[in-house]
């Protein structure tokens, strides 16, 4: 019978360390060859998203960026090649990201009040109010931040089915 001592010391041997060792080197080596070519800003900007199929991938967060990284591609490639040959990169494509950068800390934002489309009152003096959400099931969510946003998620659907409908 194996331990689970036994399990991990097969599954992260020396070999497989030796191996994620390399890969954490070959992420983090981009800011290193971007202020090797002269954009080191650059690095806040960018990042090794994957390696797929000999492709390096660089997510951009910014359209002017991923112009100014096209003028040292191929320099790039070589210092790839040169840095890391057991990978066989042939190539590099620069994908526009989400938005944000790598480095910005992933923080939660409220939703911003969304405008009211301006109409014309209803012809009657009732009052117009938010939609109902239905708590039933929410109940069961124990994470109250959690339930929250998934209730003014559906609040926000429930009111804009309703425009449709008007």
């Amino acid at each position: 019978m194996n331990t689970a001592g036994n399990i991990l010391s097969a599954l992260f041997d020396e070999n497989f360390m030796k191996t994620a060792r390399g890969y954490s080197k070959f992420f983090d080596s981009w800011t290193d060859i971007t202020e090797k070519n002269g954009l080191a800003a650059a690095a806040d900007h960018s990042r090794i998203k994957d390696l797929d199929r000999g492709i390096l991938l660089i997510e951009i967060d910014h359209p002017g960026w991923k112009q100014i990284l096209q003028t040292k591609q191929s320099k790039f490639l070589n210092d790839f090649r040169l840095r890391f040959p057991e990978l066989d990169i042939t190539g590099i494509s620069l994908m526009l990201g989400s938005g944000k950068s790598h480095t910005e800390p992933e923080q939660e934002t409220q939703p911003a009040q969304e405008p009211v489309p301006a109409r014309e009152p209803p012809a009657s003096s009732a009052v117009v109010t938010e939609p109902e959400i239905p708590a039933k099931g929410y109940e069961a969510i124990k994470d109250e931040e959690f339930r929250e946003k998934l209730i003014r998620i559906g609040k926000k659907i429930a009111a804009g089915e309703k425009n449709k409908n008007l």
